[in-house]
């Protein structure tokens, strides 16, 4: 039984999962580390994608809708930024930066194919 549409969603399942990972990486990053600054901004940045997406759902037309997820591919393209920076200054190492760069990734991907298929489908309606 389907109890909520977004149990069913890759991007919404994908983006709170990774979420909770950026979380515990800049609990990480605080604790083990102690950096606050790169810590923080990827905390924004990576935890504000999956809010992006919730808050598209109830975007008030289908260009809202197409904005959010725009803006989401933005924070999904910092949030890349911020993680290649922290394994470039040795606070991110092997596994753990390969394992969150390729669901960064595979974020951006889904946010690139869910946007191209809206975009085409409001283009049919023209």
């Amino acid at each position: 039984m389907r109890i909520n549409k977004r149990e069913d969603s890759v991007l919404h399942v994908k983006s709170y999962r990774f979420a909770i990972r950026i979380v515990n990486l800049s609990k990480f990053l605080q604790k083990e580390k102690k950096e606050f600054t790169l810590s923080n901004q990827i905390l924004r940045s990576g935890t504000s994608i999956a809010a992006l997406i919730r808050e598209s759902e109830f975007g008030q037309s289908k260009l809202d809708f197409i904005n959010k997820l725009s803006i989401a591919l933005k924070e999904a393209n910092e949030t890349d930024f911020w993680l290649n920076l922290l394994k470039d200054t040795n606070y991110l190492e092997g596994k753990m930066f390969e394992s969150l760069y390729t669901d960064c990734d595979e974020l951006i991907a889904l946010l690139v194919s869910s946007i191209k298929t809206v975009k085409s489908k409001v283009k049919q309606k023209i």
